[in-house]
């Protein structure tokens, strides 16, 4: 790619679009939204267009499942995967996720390039605009829009214009680099292994798990017969770069499950490093960061994928309001505030699930054991910890005096005309009123819906499933005062 390109402008040559960086998951789910809103997109990949089986992530969470359910997605996906409604961690912490107060109470084992696929399939149905062999060089921000300088194949150089940023290139972010960021953070641990194996011997469970005599292993399905082993030994503290071999990987499994399934056949290996790191700000400017660009941590729970997907879902309906005149700009300062404190849980959450795993001494195994027995036998404590793994249980800040719902998230709630998720396919706020309560206008922002059950509440639901406002049984100028604050000014 070589020249310059700009997304479309406003009639005063203000640019009106969106440049998204990186085409992974995140960056995929964030661009397939924008375009679906009619916000114009360019998306930027430094690779070439492929999309490679040679992912780390595996676990699709209930509250992930819900956000690609509001997309008309979910359903596809849970026929490619396996869903599990229980697994186990060391032995003996049982994660039970059938009583779940969701659709989708199980997480869904499918590999990261299943999602990939659905993602770029809707985002390219959108309009995206995808710019594949092309490298970030810098950016440039102005009081009007960025600019941002690329590199093709070639080594021509470049330049994209648009209203905003958006960086979704993972750990290493050219974004991040160019507005001058840092990634405060550690290395959690070393020398993890990656192999694509066959079996000789089917294992017990979808997703098998365990850590003992210094090792730990996870084992996950592909679909095609071959399986993701992940690994790590205490006793092998070597670079990203060190030659693996099957026997190695074997080894680790033997150590950490008892047996090794009659593992063969590798098609792939890879030795790498998990980091534990987050930027301490999401936006600076007309340039935001979401995804393993905001934040990265171990890959215990499962919840990498899952972070990075609700984020851009946090941060879509707030770019498109803004840009479509239906917010201020000052609406993206609350994807800091709502999101950085759930990247900072996840790192908290990850690596203590990690550090138990990695547990060696006596005590500090003597303290594993007996946070396992705790979390098995306190109800209360176990839910707090499933609803952080699966998503479920985060709710953003609510002004003081809000309604007690205000900032959870919605559940799927039974409609006059069928299911919340459902209505939410049109990337628009929804308002749930009781009975002949209605809201005239905003119709290419706002659906109006009733309660299956009578129910008085009026609940303003946001694009991206929380509950933005609620109250009980109020008359027709409240609920129009609380439109106006959430979704601009009837303009008919």
């Amino acid at each position: 790619m070589a020249g310059n390109t700009r997304t479309p402008a406003s009639g005063d040559g203000t640019p009106t679009g969106v440049i998204v960086v990186g085409a992974g998951p995140t960056g995929l789910f964030l661009s397939g939204d924008l375009a679906a809103a009619g916000v114009p997109v360019t998306l930027v990949e430094k690779r070439p267009h492929r999309i490679s089986n040679l992912s780390r992530a595996f676990a699709v969470h209930a509250r992930t499942l819900e956000q690609l359910d509001a997309r008309g997605l979910a359903d596809e996906l849970e026929a490619r995967g396996r869903a599990l409604s229980e697994f186990r961690l060391f032995g003996r912490l049982s994660i039970r996720l059938s009583r779940l107060r969701s659709r989708f109470n199980h997480v869904l084992v499918v590999p990261q390039y299943e999602v990939e696929q659905v993602l770029e399939r809707r985002a390219a149905q959108a309009g995206v605009r995808f710019v594949y062999d092309t490298e970030v060089t810098g950016l440039v921000q102005d009081t009007d829009g960025v600019t941002v300088q690329v590199r093709g194949a070639g080594g021509e150089p470049g330049q994209l214009r648009a209203a905003y940023a958006v960086g979704a290139d993972g750990l290493h972010s050219a974004v991040r680099r160019a507005i001058g960021l840092p990634f405060p953070g550690r290395s959690a641990i070393r020398s993890l292994v990656l192999a694509d194996v066959l079996l000789d011997e089917k294992p017990e469970g979808v997703l098998t798990a365990n850590a003992a005599d210094g090792a730990f292993a996870f084992l996950a399905p592909f679909g095609d017969g071959y399986y993701r082993v992940i690994g790590w030994y205490r006793g092998r503290d070597l670079p990203d770069t060190a030659p693996i071999g099957l026997d190695e990987v074997r080894e680790i499994v033997r150590l950490a499950l008892g047996r090794d399934y009659g593992m063969r056949d590798a098609r792939w290996m890879s030795r790498f490093h998990s980091d534990e790191r987050q930027a301490p700000l999401y936006r600076v400017g007309r340039a935001l960061l979401a995804g393993d660009a905001a934040h990265v941590h171990s890959p215990a729970g499962g919840q990498g994928l899952n972070t990075g997907l609700q984020d851009a879902a946090n941060l879509s309906w707030k770019l498109a309001a803004v840009l479509r005149g239906h917010a201020g700009p000052e609406l993206l300062d609350t994807y800091q505030s709502e999101r950085h404190p759930v990247g900072r849980s996840v790192l908290r959450s990850s690596g203590g699930l990690i550090r138990m795993a990695m547990a060696r001494r006596p005590w500090t195994l003597a303290l594993r054991a007996v946070l396992v027995a705790f979390l098995n036998r306190v109800g209360p404590v176990r839910r707090r910890v499933i609803g952080q793994i699966t998503g479920i249980g985060y709710r953003y800040a609510a002004p003081r005096g809000a309604h007690p719902l205000t900032g959870r998230r919605a559940p799927d709630i039974a409609l006059t005309t069928g299911r919340l998720y459902e209505a939410l396919r049109g990337g628009r706020f929804v308002l749930i009123a009781p009975d002949g309560v209605e809201a005239h206008g905003r119709k290419d922002r706002l659906a109006v819906e009733h309660w299956a059950s009578g129910r008085r509440t009026a609940v303003l639901v946001r694009p991206d499933g929380y509950i933005a406002w609620a109250a009980e049984a109020p008359d027709a100028d409240r609920i129009e005062e609380a439109l106006v604050s959430w979704t601009g000014p009837d303009r008919r």
